[in-house]
């Protein structure tokens, strides 16, 4: 499937890369497919990712693995929300939160409190909000500044 998006021109994916959000995410809930694109051909290995709607071409979020800005990151989570996700597990369960990029990059921030939670077996996520005391803007500029530095970027 061909796949236009704002930031990446037309992207080949195939049907295996869409992730379905039955709720859409939050503010965009008529949303329902989604893709992860990463910033490199090697996935995983840099900080920022992109969750892309297969929908809208102009529907790109910026979000990064919170466990990168917070080591003891553990959102709490009522159960019957994630139900529908199927079983989740420590292999295939990915967490991701929002950044907000502002023009001053030095204000960056990610919302902790929401995170999107996916299940990559069945390709099925949602966003939640965690019931812990999190920060809905969470300053992580000296964090990204640093995951770069430490992978020589």
């Amino acid at each position: 499937m061909l796949v236009k998006t704002r930031y990446f021109g037309e992207v080949e994916l195939d049907d295996d890369k869409i992730l379905t959000f039955d709720r859409g995410i939050i503010g965009f809930e008529q949303l329902r497919r989604f893709t992860l694109i990463y910033n490199n051909e090697n996935g995983s290995d840099t900080a920022i990712t992109w969750l892309q709607s297969v929908e809208e071409p102009s529907m790109a979020l910026p979000v990064i693995n919170p466990n990168s800005v917070l080591t003891d990151y553990n959102p709490e989570v009522e159960d019957s929300l994630l139900a529908s996700l199927g079983e989740l597990g420590p292999d295939n369960t990915c967490v991701f939160v929002t950044l907000t990029v502002p023009s001053d990059i030095t204000k960056m921030t990610t919302n902790l409190k929401a995170p999107i939670i996916i299940n990559a077996d069945t390709k099925k996520g949602i966003q939640v909000i965690a019931e812990n005391d999190y920060a809905v803007k969470f300053n992580i500029y000296d964090v990204i500044s640093k995951l770069k530095r430490e992978k020589g970027e």
